[in-house]
C-alpha cells in the first residue's frame, strides 16, 4: 500500500487538526477541511489504510484517531523537504517587544567575553515565551578554539599569573605554583618564547615536539613549562564541559497529555537536573539541512522522560569554533512549522551578529 496524494491529504488533515485540539480526530471533521471533497465513508476508507500503514492510531474506543510517532515522522520530513521558511518573513511578523529583546541580545553579544551566560538565558527565555514550550541551549564549544595570547605576570616569588586569551576573546587567568622564583626577564623572554611558538595553535596542535621544543628554548625546568602548558589547555578546553541553559519546564503543564503528575513530575525534574539533557544536546548526528535542524518524536529521543514529547534541536555557529545547539521540548503534536522556524530565525541572529561584530573588528584593526 503506498502513501498517495488523497491519503497524504487526509493525514496531514488529521496532524494539523490534532496539533490545534489535542482531541482524536473523526471523518467527519476532516470532510469538513474544503481542500477534500469526499465523503465521509470514503474518508473513513482511507483512515483505516492510514492505521494500517502505521501513521495514525487508536487511542480509545472512540471513532478518532491521532497521528502515531511515524506519522509525525512522515510530516515533519516532508514539512522540511517542501517548505523552507524564509528568515525575513519570520522577523516581519515579529512584535516590536520580540525585536526589543533580540536587541537585547545582540548589545550582549557586542560584549561577549563576560555576558555570554546572559545571553544564552536570554534566548532560552525568548524561545519559552514565544512558542510555550520547553528550551533548552548549550554553552559553546571551543574544543577547536585557538589560543591568540598569553602574558605571564609574577605575583609573588612562588607565582606566577598566566592569562590566556583564545580567538573567540575569551580570557582564562590561573595563578601557578612554582618552587623557584622568576626575575623580570626571564618572563619577559618566556612570553615571547611562548606567544611565538604557540600562538594561532589549537589544543591538538600542541604536541610533543612543540612542548619539546618550548623546553628546550626556555632554558627553563620541565616542570614550569608543563604548568604553563597545562594552564594554556585548561583555558582552550575548559568549556567543555556541556553547560546546559533551560527556561518554560512549566509549559508542560499546558498540554494535557503531558501534565499529569507523575509524568510531568518526571519532566520537570529532567529540566532541573540537566545531566540527562547532555546526550541529547551533544548530539552531533544526522542532521536534515541547513542550522543543523533535528528532530525527534517519541521514541527517537535518547532520553526515556521524553518519550511521550518530541524535540527539536538546531546548531548555532559564533564563528572561531564557537558552535553550540538549541532545543525546544513540547508534546508530539507540536506546531512544527513555527518551531523550525524559530529556530532558524535564531540561529540566523546569532550567526548575523557574529560576522557583523567581525566585520566590524576587523575594520576597525584596518583603520588603525
Amino acid at each position: 500500500m503506498e502513501m498517495d496524494d488523497r491519503k497524504w491529504t487526509i493525514l496531514k488533515a488529521i496532524i494539523k487538526t490534532y496539533l490545534e485540539t489535542g482531541e482524536p480526530v473523526g471523518s467527519r471533521t476532516i470532510s469538513k477541511f474544503p481542500d477534500l471533497k469526499l465523503s465521509s465513508a470514503t474518508i473513513r476508507n482511507e483512515m483505516s489504510d492510514l492505521e494500517d500503514m502505521g501513521y495514525i492510531i487508536q487511542p480509545h474506543t472512540s471513532a478518532g484517531r491521532i497521528p502515531s510517532d511515524a506519522g509525525y515522522r512522515l510530516y515533519v520530513d516532508r514539512m522540511m523537504a517542501e517548505k523552507e521558511l524564509e528568515v525575513s518573513q519570520l522577523r516581519d511578523q515579529m512584535t516590536q517587544e520580540r525585536d526589543k529583546a533580540v536587541s537585547d541580545m545582540q548589545d550582549m553579544m557586542l560584549q561577549r567575553q563576560d555576558k555570554m551566560e546572559s545571553l544564552l538565558k536570554q534566548v532560552v527565555k525568548f524561545l519559552a515565551v514565544n512558542t510555550n514550550y520547553a528550551t533548552m541551549i548549550t554553552g559553546p564549544n571551543y574544543h577547536r578554539t585557538k589560543l591568540k595570547f598569553i602574558q605571564l605576570s609574577i605575583v609573588s616569588d612562588d607565582q606566577i599569573l598566566a592569562t590566556t586569551v583564545t580567538e573567540t576573546n575569551m580570557v582564562r587567568n590561573k595563578i601557578i605554583e612554582i618552587i623557584h622564583g622568576l626575575d623580570r626577564d626571564t618572563v619577559l623572554k618566556l612570553n615571547i618564547l611562548l606567544n611565538s611558538s604557540l600562538n594561532g595553535l589549537n589544543i591538538e596542535q600542541i604536541n610533543l615536539g612543540t612542548i619539546q621544543k618550548l623546553k628546550e628554548e626556555s632554558g627553563l625546568k620541565s616542570e614550569v613549562i608543563s604548568k604553563i602548558l597545562d594552564a594554556v589547555a585548561e583555558a582552550i578546553t575548559q568549556d567543555e564541559d556541556l553547560q546546559i541553559y533551560t527556561s518554560g519546564a512549566t509549559n508542560f503543564f499546558k498540554y494535557p497529555e503531558l501534565s499529569d503528575s507523575e509524568r510531568a513530575s518526571e519532566l520537570i525534574s529532567t529540566f532541573e537536573e540537566k545531566e540527562p539533557l547532555t546526550e541529547l544536546m551533544a548530539d552531533e548526528g544526522s542532521t536534515t539541512g541547513e542550522n543543523g535542524i533535528q528532530v525527534y518524536i517519541g521514541q527517537e529521543t535518547p532520553i526515556s522522560a521524553m518519550k511521550d514529547c518530541s524535540v527539536v534541536t538546531a546548531t548555532y555557529n559564533m564563528g572561531g569554533g564557537m558552535m553550540g545547539r538549541i532545543g525546544i521540548v513540547g508534546p508530539k503534536r507540536m506546531d512544527y512549522d513555527k518551531v523550525v522556524g524559530i529556530l532558524k530565525d535564531m540561529t540566523s541572529r546569532l550567526d548575523d551578529i557574529y560576522r557583523t561584530e567581525d566585520t566590524s573588528k576587523r575594520e576597525t584593526e584596518s583603520d588603525n
